[in-house]
């Protein structure tokens, strides 16, 4: 797991990087990935509905 993704970064975020996703509606989840609402308005997202073009490795 990354850095930016735990520890002490955690602590300076807002809500301590916790909060409702937008998209899947849980509570108490990590908002650290960004995401695209449908009307295309950026946004934080938990790591489910996190892009998956992410997920994909630069070859």
């Amino acid at each position: 797991m990354a850095t930016k993704t735990r520890g002490n970064v955690l602590l300076q975020l807002e809500g301590k990087g916790r909060g409702e996703c937008p998209l899947c509606a849980r509570t108490g989840i990590k908002l650290l990935y960004d995401g695209v609402l449908g009307d295309g308005t950026p946004t934080k997202v938990c790591k489910y509905c996190r892009p998956k073009k992410q997920l994909k490795k630069a070859n």
